[in-house]
């Protein structure tokens, strides 16, 4: 299709704070919707949806801050309202003019288009409500507002009358809207019908359209890209896909599918490569952990794990990866597993930036050394810091000692009063010194972790800034098949950067030992280095 400039030719809409705030599990304060506004803004979206004012209190408040707080540079916020109800005259209707009182240069109001909904879910008839729409555009439109109309559940209407949801745009588009939005309310519809229905109703109205897709069958994004290739020049989205039940259609990956598959530049230049920044952003602030295996903002999005795909991949990295990871932000990764060969081992020491990269036969020992612990139940895709100890260790005989742990114990004891107390004590040698520290702690894990950074941080210091992020424990089959093994993942950061590390034992006190060694081990020696 052809490309369109930026601007008003293509709209990108996003939605996360009114129709993504509807997923379960997302509570978002005021504070944190003038935090999303920001990034989206900075992402370089065209119209923000900032929820429903008069009807929920805190998007009331919300425009009223933002008024004050947010100086948009790329966006303009919108309040999302219905039509006057039925039998009420609409400079009359409380709700619209809490739509006024928002002062959004935008509104976009919510119509019914199936005829079923008018009859059932409005109880009045298809003629006024045809009015209720020809009204409220009318006098948005003479308050200089620019309007868009949400056709809510136009795909479903428009298999019980093809020429209802017409006609509602005939009407809408006579009162002055600007857009008329086909809603895929139930999210029920697939791509080759998406893209029949709109063609089709692109040529009969003659209007403009828009889409908004929910993911009840999987198929938003698609759905939202076969609209676009129908004739619509707005879609709406959500951060992550966030939405009631199955959710949206993605805002990541449908604008990054129209930039780098369908040469359309939707966003200001260079804004793309923010995209999994933003995500990740969002994500945090919805307090949802990202999903790893987002497309285009996933951290797994540009990972790979066969051995054979490494292979390509020293030749050229266009052979298994769909677009350049860093015009989204991302950064192509590769896997350490039982699977990985020697192309795998050599990428990923060069992406760590390893001397080793270039020794054939240290690679061909790490090579080995991996399969071997992975038949063991170690895993190093997911632990980073632990592959890089290892990758040293044998490269240099041995991997640098800022210190060595003579022993270890932990002592759980409950109390006649029913508390139940953890001590640790650690031994280790470190600058010339043998130390010996006790800690007591929430439970063993945490006592270990105590015990061993009291015993380091007078002679380290700069691990009083080293925190855990995450802990994670997997009860594996063993070797034989009925001897359990315990897997720990630990994640650690310094407040510059994180890493994971990795230890596997029968016993899981002993298995979160060697993680917790190795993260400690590894912050030192990244400090060294630095």
């Amino acid at each position: 299709m052809a490309t369109l400039p930026l601007g008003d030719d293509f709209h990108v809409y996003d939605t996360t704070l009114r129709d993504g705030a509807q997923r379960e599990g997302i509570a978002y304060s005021v504070n944190d919707k003038l935090a999303v506004a920001r990034l989206l803004d900075g992402y370089g979206v065209g119209f923000i949806e900032g929820g429903w004012p008069g009807a929920m209190p805190k998007d009331t408040e919300f425009f009223a801050r933002a008024r004050e707080e947010l100086d948009l540079q790329t966006a303009q916020l919108v309040a999302f309202g219905a039509t006057r109800k039925a039998g009420v005259k609409v400079e009359d209707d409380a709700q619209v003019r809490a739509l006024l009182d928002s002062q959004a240069p935008v509104v976009t109001i919510v119509a019914k288009s199936d005829v079923l909904h008018v009859a059932e879910a409005l109880r009045t008839t298809n003629e006024e409500n045809l009015a209720m729409i020809a009204d409220t555009v009318r006098f948005l439109r003479e308050h200089d507002r620019r309007v868009f109309i949400d056709m809510e559940h136009f795909f479903d209407g428009y298999k019980h009358d093809r020429d209802y949801g017409v006609r509602i745009l005939e009407v809408a588009f006579e009162a002055g809207a600007d857009v008329g939005v086909m809603c895929d309310t139930n999210g029920g519809m697939l791509p080759h019908g998406m893209y029949e229905a709109v063609r089709e109703v692109k040529e009969r109205s003659g209007v403009r359209l828009g889409i908004h897709c929910q993911d009840d069958t999987g198929c938003a994004i698609a759905n939202t890209i076969s609209a676009v290739e129908a004739g619509v020049t707005h879609v709406q989205c959500t951060a992550n896909g966030y939405g009631e039940r199955t959710g949206n259609a993605d805002l990541f990956p449908v604008v990054a599918n129209l930039e780098t598959k369908l040469g359309m530049p939707v966003l200001p230049e260079g804004h793309l490569r923010d995209t999994m920044r933003v995500s990740h952003a969002i994500a945090e602030i919805a307090n949802i952990a990202p999903d790893t295996h987002q497309p285009y903002a996933g951290v797994s999005s540009f990972a790979h794990k066969a051995g054979l795909h490494a292979s390509a991949l020293k030749v050229n990295a266009e052979l298994y990866n769909h677009i350049d990871p860093t015009l989204v932000g991302n950064d192509q990764r590769i896997l350490i597993t039982e699977m990985a060969g020697r192309a795998s081992v050599e990428l990923k020491a060069r992406e760590l930036g390893l001397e080793a990269a270039d020794d054939p036969s240290t690679l061909a020992k790490v090579v080995e050394r991996v399969k071997d612990l992975e038949a063991s139940g170690w895993t190093f895709e997911a632990a980073d810091a632990s592959f890089e100890l290892l990758v040293l260790d044998e490269a240099q005989g041995g991997r640098p000692q800022p210190f060595t742990v003579e022993s270890w114990r932990t002592i759980v004891e409950q109390q006649a009063d029913g508390r139940v107390v953890s001590e640790a004590t650690v031994k280790l040698h470190a600058g010339g010194e043998r130390v010996i520290v006790t800690a007591e702690g929430n439970g063993p894990v945490n006592a270990l972790d105590r015990a061993l950074r009291r015993a380091l941080v007078r002679l380290f210091p700069q691990l009083e800034g080293v925190r855990l992020t995450d802990y994670k424990v997997r009860i594996l089959e063993g070797v034989a098949g009925t001897d359990a093994v315990t897997r720990v993942l630990i994640g650690t950061t310094d407040g510059a950067a994180e890493w994971s590390t990795v230890g596997v034992h029968e016993n899981v006190i002993a298995a979160s030992w060697i993680a917790l060694e190795d993260a400690l081990a590894y912050s030192l020696l990244r400090a060294a280095s630095s």
